[in-house]
């Protein structure tokens, strides 16, 4: 799911795009996008952008006035607003005018006269959405309500994370409490601060939470700066994925950790699955898979040592015949 650094960077590259400019037409392709009827989508038409603006890990294109020759059944001065969630595997694509929408993947085309923006969603589970919404309490009923990390207080940040306690793995990825974290940035600000995706919010001390909350910082900040970079100063964003070259821990189950070279474990949980480093966020102790540990029980190793130890064990000829 594009996370905080992603949205940040979409919002950046539509800024020279589309502000300012009308939205002169939306052809929708998937019938499950657009999730409300009342304002109609065709009530966008002819509005210039206004702004840009993330909520969460939404993104939120704001309408000024449609112009006053131009009739309109909810008037000249309502504002409205269009929110897209991408959600897991929703991306937007910049094309040249009139682009046409891609069958397989494609949602919906936003054309404006400067480029068509295309949304689409490599998955069958057609989980992304638009809103169009009418005025800002709408706007703000959308709005989960997660702490804006980027610049907040210690203060501020140590109350949010412990109103309740979770894991902080949960809690880091809750937008409730936290805006604009997902699964892959939560395991990389975790290992930065070296603590256990499964240490309860309750259980923090101060110089833990201090410590987290400089990682949430730095490395949202370092991830945002490094996909700037990456793109160059006008290109528009293509490759957005949650697995990066660069990454400590996400997506690198069974690689060497960058700090330490212990292996990278993981916890597989539904369809997700939390990747750390025993050594670095856990006293070298192994979190229990729900998976695997159910199923060896007592014979489920505690420690990297005990695991390591016993992969040495195995002769060659034996770990290739078991991945096989």
């Amino acid at each position: 799911m594009p996370e905080l650094p992603d949205i940040t960077v979409y919002l950046e590259r539509l800024a020279p795009r589309v502000l300012g400019q009308p939205l002169q037409n939306t052809r929708v392709l998937s019938p499950f996008l657009v999730r409300t009827a009342q304002p109609p989508l065709s009530a966008l038409h002819g509005r210039p952008v206004r702004e840009l603006r993330r909520i969460g890990k939404r993104i939120v294109f704001g309408f000024g006035h449609i112009p006053a020759e131009q009739p309109s059944a909810l008037g000249v001065d309502d504002e409205l607003f269009m929110v897209l969630h991408l959600m897991i595997s929703g991306r937007l694509r910049w094309r040249p005018v009139a682009a046409p929408i891609p069958r397989k993947l494609g949602l919906c085309a936003f054309d404006f006269p400067t480029g068509t923006l295309l949304f689409t969603e490599a998955s069958s589970h057609k989980r992304a959405s638009l809103h169009v919404l009418q005025g800002a309490a709408q706007l703000r009923a959308l709005d989960p309500g997660g702490l804006e990390l980027l610049g907040s207080s210690l203060h501020d940040f140590s109350a949010a994370l412990t109103r309740d306690n979770h894991t902080l793995k949960r809690a880091l990825t809750d937008p409730r409490i936290l805006s604009g974290i997902g699964n892959a940035y939560s395991d990389e600000i975790l290992h930065r601060a070296k603590l256990s995706p499964v240490k309860l919010t309750h259980k923090l001390d101060a110089a833990e939470l201090a410590r987290l909350h400089a990682a949430c910082i730095t490395v949202l900040g370092e991830w945002t700066e490094r996909l700037r970079q990456e793109l160059g100063p006008e290109a528009f964003p293509e490759q957005v994925t949650a697995f990066r070259e660069g990454m400590a821990v996400h997506g690198r189950y069974g690689k060497p950790c960058p700090t330490c070279n212990a292996t990278v474990q993981r916890i597989v949980y539904a369809k997700n699955e939390t990747n750390y480093c025993p050594r670095c966020q856990n006293q070298d102790r192994l979190l229990a898979d729900r998976s695997l540990s159910r199923l060896l029980k007592d014979d489920w190793p505690k420690t990297l040592t005990e695991l390591e130890e016993r992969q040495a064990a195995v002769p060659r000829s034996g770990r290739r015949a078991r991945k096989a």
